[in-house]
């Protein structure tokens, strides 16, 4: 009898280990596929791969990061060279594609039509809030989720999507230019973006279910008992 609860306990115990060891693996893949995630929105927003595009002060922005650049530049929050430094590494991706030349570090602004951005009217941006709010999370977002993955990036472009739908399904704003609204469009590239900013995320089944702790059940004092009894 003591040989086989030994056995017994032998097999349960493995069983445990067993278990827990397929959990972390599992929490250890998840957490790998939310960084790589992470990496990749990374690598597309401030590549500047084309994801949409929406009329701007600049003329026409086909990324967050163009959308949010125009917004630095005219309200000067960051110095010229910071966001020269952003634009940078999508300029020479660019560059490399079209004309395999890089581009100089005094020609980013001329490049992205960003030079004559403090005289531009705020009108086109002010008539699309959502583009540009979302833009601002996405850039910050994709900053921030090397170092932490969070919900910032899927926020963002959830914010630019519904922004851009709103404008070319419910006509909000309307538009009294109509070639303005043949310009917005969305790229299949958007789709991307979306997945990634969505598998960044982390979830931690276990901490949301330690932070839920279970309610005790009120009983009634014996004297209460007695008293409605009397």
């Amino acid at each position: 009898m003591a040989g086989r609860s030994s056995s017994t306990s032998t097999s349960t115990s493995t069983s445990l280990s067993s278990v827990s060891y397929s959990s972390s693996s599992k929490r250890g893949r998840w957490s790998h596929l939310s960084t790589h995630a992470a990496r990749f929105y990374f690598l597309l927003i401030f590549l500047q791969i084309p994801l949409f595009r929406v009329p701007c002060r600049s003329g026409l922005c086909t990324t967050p990061l163009q959308v949010t650049s125009c917004q630095l530049i005219s309200s000067e929050i960051f110095p010229l060279p910071v966001v020269k430094a952003l634009l940078y590494p999508g300029a020479v991706l660019d560059g490399l594609i079209s004309n395999q030349t890089v581009p100089s570090w005094d020609n980013i602004l001329n490049i992205y039509n960003l030079t004559g951005v403090k005289e531009a009217s705020a009108v086109t941006d002010l008539q699309r809030l959502e583009v540009l709010a979302g833009s601002y999370f996405s850039v910050a977002g994709g900053l921030i989720g090397i170092i932490r993955p969070g919900r910032m990036s899927m926020f963002g472009t959830l914010l630019v999507i519904w922004g851009l739908v709103k404008e070319g399904i419910l006509k909000k704003p309307v538009n009294t230019d109509p070639t303005s609204a043949n310009q917005v469009f969305v790229y299949p590239t958007m789709l991307i973006a979306l997945i990634c900013a969505f598998l960044s995320v982390k979830y931690d089944v276990k901490k949301v279910m330690r932070s839920t702790p279970s309610r005790p059940v009120a009983k009634p004092l014996q004297s209460s008992v007695k008293s409605k009894l009397k």
